[in-house]
């Protein structure tokens, strides 16, 4: 095998390697899965309705990655909460949460897409009461609907929600699934290692041209 082959086999090996993990190619969850889930959240306990409304979410499934879009508006003064020390802030208890949920993310190939800061009040309102003020705004990338189920029905992400609960005064969360997501990881990956082995490839070429030319 030349160099120049070996050059170019391990980035694209590298590629191929983090895009089968990053994607899921199991395609919609299956009649089967659905049932497993449900089971699994009837026997946590989850309220009828919740269950109701996460299944229908299920079996909607188009097999895709999507984005949950969240508006947060922190709680100025949260209570006391169990499993926490007395007076902790909201900041506090939020950092109890994500630092389960984050684990539990990348592990499944699911991470933060966007995190902000609220810099003034809400500049557009249409037909909704009380969305005036928010404190930050975020993305969230799941690999899949089926990633989403395996963290929101496992037990000790039902432990750990109690404190994001306690540390919000408001929030609004719901899925997109994107027609147009230019900051994919694996458009960019590819991207990136196409321009680096390129470059690497032409750095190589060029000297072996000159050293050709000098023995000329």
């Amino acid at each position: 095998m030349s160099l120049r082959t070996k050059t170019w086999l391990a980035p694209t090996l590298l590629y191929a390697v983090f895009f089968a993990w990053y994607t899921d190619f199991g395609g919609p969850l299956s009649d089967a899965e659905i049932d497993h889930y449900v089971a699994t959240m009837s026997s946590h306990g989850s309220e009828p309705e919740v269950i109701r409304f996460i299944e229908q979410f299920a079996r909607q499934d188009t097999g895709r990655q999507f984005l949950m879009v969240n508006n947060i508006d922190m709680n100025e003064d949260p209570p006391d909460t169990e499993g926490a020390e007395p007076g902790e802030s909201a900041d506090d208890l939020m950092g109890r949460y994500i630092a389960h949920m984050i684990p539990a993310l990348l592990i499944r190939a699911c991470h933060p897409v966007l995190i902000g800061s609220a810099v003034y009040p809400s500049m557009d309102i249409v037909g909704i009461e009380g969305a005036e003020n928010w404190d930050q705004a975020a993305l969230f990338r799941y690999k899949s609907r089926r990633a989403f189920l395996d963290i929101v029905t496992n037990q000790a992400f039902k432990g750990e929600h109690h404190f994001k609960t306690a540390a919000l005064e408001k929030t609004i969360a719901f899925p997109i699934e994107t027609n147009w997501y230019l900051s994919d990881p694996r458009l960019l990956l590819g991207l990136m290692l196409l321009a680096l082995t390129a470059l690497v490839d032409g750095w190589r070429l060029s000297r072996l041209s000159k050293q050709s030319a000098n023995q000329e």
